[in-house]
């Protein structure tokens, strides 16, 4: 019997308690904070968000603690925190230890989030108070069973943090390797012909457009890819067709941007690019990118694909924020990129293709096996608490 089963048979203890939180547990505001009153510190200060809203020089919570948003978008967020915090526009709570550990707790309560969620007040702008949880009830079983529990979904909760920190470790090595080959210095410059163009000579820079919605002919039964920023996140960024599809009556001139051109986003989400094997249109969110005839020997586009991340990066440092968020296009069509001697360009793709292609295997095996953590761990956790429930004995 493994550890999850003989958790299980010990819960088929009868005569367990449910208790309000109100009964078993303290609530405690946080203190507001503006910003001009922080002082440079590494404690981090909480407010109604999911993320650490700044850092101050004094905690108000020195102990470990469960903080749960009080107001905005994320009222009624819950979360845990094992470090000296500065709680402002949120507050705590304090299970009696006697009856209740605070870790228990807290994954008792990140089972109710999406109920403690619903309990924020107002038409406006949500908020929830301590007095809104005071009539759930949580069961309590012995400290012993608690702890086990808490046992038991730590690891859980531990793997996936281990496989994601591995994810993100292999990502950093990838783009490493990437940024480094991609890197011409003035005497590989020299010495290997490298030309330094600007992306205007290389390339016809159009926007994207989106047919009118208001037309169904446009759409209809339409065959021909249109590019949206979900294709990219669905679908990755070597794309042989879309989501959606649009008409030949809603081409612009009968147009297609052809095959094997790049496309890169220069409003709203901005610098994230992808190569499209096939003619194609994509949305005004992107700028496309079609190799001029001069360029079709002499420029690899599997190369321009790979220097996209950089271009991409450059975009997303160089973007008018006053209004809508977009690229300085003038400036992008200068931005010059090296081009070494096509056979240097195709052994660099080589090298990234092979990289890729471990980096997609690992990666692809890699958020899998988060995905069946994830998916096991909140199995486990409802599962265990149903259990609970059916033990209830309303003490």
């Amino acid at each position: 019997m493994n550890k999850i089963e003989k958790l299980i048979s010990d819960l088929t203890t009868p005569n367990i308690p449910h208790k309000f939180l109100g009964k078993v547990c303290g609530f405690k505001r946080g203190v507001w904070i503006k910003a001009k009153d922080l002082v440079n510190g590494n404690i981090p200060v909480i407010t109604s968000s999911r993320e650490i809203a700044s850092y101050h020089n004094t905690a108000n919570r020195r102990e470990k603690t469960i903080t749960i948003a009080s107001s905005g978008a994320y009222a009624g967020y819950v979360n845990y925190w094992d470090i000296p915090i500065y709680l402002s526009n949120a507050f705590s709570i304090h299970p009696n230890d006697k009856l209740l550990t605070l870790k228990y707790l807290f994954y008792f309560l990140k089972l109710n989030q999406s109920y403690i969620h619903r309990l924020a007040e107002g038409a406006g702008v949500p908020n929830i108070y301590p007095k809104d949880l005071f009539h759930i009830k949580i069961p309590i079983p012995s400290i012993e069973i608690q702890l086990e529990i808490t046992h038991v979904l730590d690891q859980f909760t531990e793997l996936e943090a281990e496989l994601e920190a591995e994810l993100e470790a292999r990502k950093k090595q990838y783009r490493y390797y990437r940024n480094k080959l991609l890197t011409f210095n003035k005497l590989t410059s020299s010495r290997g012909g490298v030309k330094y163009l600007e992306l205007q000579m290389i390339f016809d820079i159009k926007n994207g457009y989106t047919p009118s919605k208001k037309k169904k002919e446009y759409w209809e039964g339409g065959k021909i890819p249109w590019f949206r920023m979900e294709d990219i996140r669905k679908n990755g960024r070597i794309l042989t067709d879309s989501i959606q599809h649009v008409t030949p009556e809603g081409l612009k001139n009968g147009y297609l941007f052809p095959t094997n051109s790049i496309i890169i986003s220069t409003t709203a989400t901005i610098g994230e690019h992808a190569l499209v094997t096939n003619p194609s249109l994509a949305n005004q969110q992107f700028t496309v990118l079609s190799k001029k005839k001069k360029y079709q020997s002499s420029v690899d586009i599997k190369f321009m694909y790979y220097y996209g991340f950089i271009i991409g990066e450059w975009c997303r440092k160089n973007t008018n924020t006053a209004s809508f968020p977009s690229v300085r296009m003038n400036k992008l069509k200068q931005f010059k990129i090296p081009i070494p001697p096509i056979t240097e360009q195709k052994r660099i793709v080589s090298i990234l293709d092979r990289f890729d292609s471990i980096i997609h295997d690992l990666s692809e095996g890699l958020p899998a096996e988060i995905m069946a953590r994830k998916k096991q761990y909140k199995y486990y956790r409802k599962y265990l608490f149903e259990i609970l429930n059916k033990k209830n004995t309303h003490g």
